[in-house]
């Protein structure tokens, strides 16, 4: 076994990390980037605070439009030093998803207090039917879901770094 954190288990042996520490640069305001993506974190899920160089508290459940109008209230107060926060698309989420470790499925160094449950994306299913759904990843054991719209998940914000 590798890195382990509380409960979280990740196994090195077979695959280096998917997510490693180094990939990211702290920006010491409660986010980091992303340097391979280019694409800056929210450290914290949505409902947490960045305190002491941890989240602190319990992730916030959302609806799916309620997910998007915690952006769009994020960007008008300006609360996080941009006015360009977004939901994540499936991809860019689950590049940050830990694939070598379990219970979460998450880099913990880097987003600390993650539960393993699941957060929403901004992708949605295409065709007829589907306006209801949108997809939706675990970083427990479920992985990658197609949800409807009025279930309750966690959300985690990015915005695209300079």
């Amino acid at each position: 076994m590798g890195e382990a954190f509380a409960e979280q288990a990740c196994d090195t042996s077979r695959y280096p990390l998917s997510s490693p520490t180094e990939r990211f640069s702290d920006n010491g305001d409660g986010t980091v980037t992303d340097d391979v993506a280019q694409l800056m974190w929210m450290r914290c899920s949505a409902g947490q605070t960045w305190s002491g160089g941890t989240c602190v508290g319990e992730a916030a459940l959302y609806d799916w439009q309620g997910a998007q109008d915690l952006a769009a209230a994020m960007n008008a107060s300006g609360a996080r030093f941009f006015n360009d926060w977004r939901v994540p698309n499936l991809s860019e989420l689950a590049m940050i998803a830990e694939r070598q470790c379990e219970s979460p499925r998450i880099n913990l160094a880097i987003f600390p207090e993650t539960p393993s449950s699941v957060f929403w994306t901004n992708s949605l299913r295409p065709g007829e039917g589907f306006e209801t759904f949108a997809y939706a990843l675990s970083f427990g054991p479920e992985g990658v879901q197609h949800t409807a719209k009025n279930e309750r998940h966690a959300l985690r914000l990015v915005r695209t770094a300079p």
